[in-house]
């Protein structure tokens, strides 16, 4: 919905005859979900630590959202824990699905010619380990209104580096 209506605020821009300004725009409009699919993919590719394409990758890729979901695990710390291979001590890892996910996992990264180090550091430029939580950001905004910005400025000094990964990021 949000494109088509960003679609026709450009249809004068694109040519001076509606309709052929709205075809136009269809045109380019229909290209989007490939290219956003194509993208989304690439990008989920790398917080796995994957450099090439696959044909089981989208697979793979849903297994995993699916089972996140299924445990209510969090997005963010998943991604974390599988950068450093150290599953926290969740429902999610515990269960047999996992543990067959990890290991078609480690099979699919096997497949590749960089090394686990070089998968590492792709994930770990991939996975922010500190994103805003709404708590914190609140904390921190309760906090400056009563005049103490000790701790909007810690909050700013983490965030202004979220893929450094430090042990204070990840508490």
């Amino acid at each position: 919905w949000n494109l088509a209506r960003f679609a026709e605020t450009l249809l004068p821009l694109l040519h001076e005859d509606q309709e052929e300004a709205v075809k136009l725009a269809q045109a380019e409009v229909s290209k989007f979900i490939e290219i956003f699919h194509l993208n989304w993919l690439m990008g989920m590719r790398a917080k796995l630590g994957l450099f090439n394409e696959d044909d089981q990758d989208e697979a793979l890729i849903e297994d995993l959202l699916n089972m996140m979901q299924k445990y209510k695990a969090d997005y963010t710390n998943t991604f974390v824990s599988l950068t450093f291979d150290k599953p926290e001590d969740t429902t999610l890892y515990g269960t047999q699905e996992f543990v067959q996910w990890h290991e078609q996992w480690q099979t699919r990264k096997s497949r590749q010619k960089e090394t686990q180090e070089e998968s590492t550091q792709l994930m770990r430029t991939s996975n922010p380990a500190l994103i805003p939580r709404n708590h914190k950001v609140e904390a921190s905004l309760e906090a400056a209104e009563k005049g103490d910005l000790s701790l909007m400025n810690q909050l700013l000094t983490a965030l202004s580096k979220p893929f450094a990964h430090s042990p204070e990021q990840c508490a």
